[in-house]
């Protein structure tokens, strides 16, 4: 039992990392329950502080994944137009056999959606930036949180290798 609780947490581990470029997936809050599910393995022992700090963190960064992009698009006269645009590339980039296509996708995502909401080419191309611009902010600190995660999960089965035998 102790075994499958491991490898559901790892799986739940490299789900939330995934998470951090996937729309679809809450990156954080997935490597959280990770944690979670480690959490009760007998071999493992985590204080209740550390994994409320952490669940407030990941929560944190889930809305902030909702703020960040909105304030970039703002902030650069971006619309809703290129919000969705800029989700809609990262999925098609993500499909797409093309080189760098989870970076070149969002932006095109957005300057579609920008130029479909005005006619004006720069005007869409800034919006567009401003949109691409909080979307790899708010990636980039998923991943960062994720990975931190994952490097909890790893020093607590590290720290606790001698319990399991």
């Amino acid at each position: 039992m102790e075994l499958f609780l491991v490898v559901i947490a790892f799986l739940l581990m490299i789900i939330g990392i995934l998470g951090s470029f996937l729309p679809v997936i809450p990156g954080p809050l997935t490597s959280w329950a990770g944690l979670l599910v480690l959490h009760f393995t007998k071999g493992v022992e985590m204080s209740q502080t550390f994994l409320i700090i952490t669940l407030i963190v990941a929560i944190v960064i889930y809305v902030l994944d909702y703020i960040i992009p909105a304030i970039g698009t703002k902030r650069f006269g971006g619309s809703k137009a290129g919000m969705i645009g800029t989700t809609l590339g990262l999925i098609i980039g993500l499909i797409a056999p093309i080189p760098f296509g989870i970076i070149i996708g969002p932006f095109f995502g957005a300057l579609i959606g920008e130029m479909m909401n005005k006619n004006d080419f720069n005007k869409a191309l800034k919006a567009a930036f401003g949109s691409f611009l909080g979307f790899i902010a708010s990636t980039f600190l998923k991943f960062i949180v994720a990975i931190i995660y994952f490097g909890f999960f790893i020093a607590k089965l590290l720290e606790h290798n001698a319990n399991w035998y």
